[in-house]
């Protein structure tokens, strides 16, 4: 598992901002929103997790070739 950083939403409830990204995948299950999005100026891969339930949203940068794992298991690589 590789994690290179972790940044949390701001205190209004909002993710960072995601200008510039492409989104390569969605889902949403039970009020739990994944995203995983790339960022062409860096080159960069991020997953995106907004839990409805407790507000609690953050973003995972993760190395590209473990991108779909972190998105299928991003509490994982937030941890």
């Amino acid at each position: 598992m590789t994690r290179t950083s972790l940044a949390v939403c701001d205190s209004k409830g909002g993710g960072m901002s995601h200008a510039q990204s492409r989104e390569l995948a969605a889902r949403e299950s039970d009020g739990v929103s994944v995203r995983l999005l790339w960022h062409p100026l860096e080159n960069a891969v991020t997953v995106s997790v907004d839990d409805r339930h407790d507000g609690e949203c953050f973003d995972v940068a993760v190395a590209p070739d473990h991108a779909l794992e972190a998105f299928y298991r991003p509490y994982a690589y937030a941890a």
